[in-house]
């Protein structure tokens, strides 16, 4: 059975957290509803009705789209899922009207820079402030 993308398909907040959980380690779960609210749009990839993929697309509402939240499955890890997602979020960010896509990653992942790297992205200079955690 082949593994099929599609964009904005209702996903719950729970079989989101499942696939991150089952992905990447000290992922606590998370309420997605306000996230998806506020995206351009996300692309999901199953295989069957389990979900073994997704990545979502954040938009400032003009020229910038922000790559977040690239997630496969580790069962399905090494196989193009990933590059078929963000492929995919590029697309839907192109045809969304945004002039750039922008994404981060953990420095410390050294598979990070060359997976991204191989989609398409390049290095730029960058700023960012760490937030967390929050004090007031």
């Amino acid at each position: 059975m082949p593994v099929t993308l599609t964009r904005n398909t209702t996903i719950s907040s729970d079989a989101l957290n499942t696939l991150r959980m089952e992905s990447w380690a000290d992922m606590g779960p998370s309420d997605w509803d306000p996230v998806f609210a506020r995206s351009m749009g996300w692309v999901c990839a199953h295989k069957g009705e389990r979900l073994v993929g997704f990545v979502n697309v954040a938009w400032d509402g003009g020229a910038h789209a922000f790559l977040l939240d690239t997630t496969v499955h580790r069962d399905f890890k090494r196989r193009g899922i990933g590059t078929e997602l963000v492929r995919e979020a590029t697309a839907l960010a192109r045809e969304g009207g945004a002039e750039w896509l922008h994404v981060d990653y953990d420095e410390t992942d050294e598979a990070l820079e060359p997976f991204y790297r191989g989609c398409g992205f390049v290095s730029t200079p960058a700023g960012v402030i760490h937030l967390e955690p929050y004090v007031e």
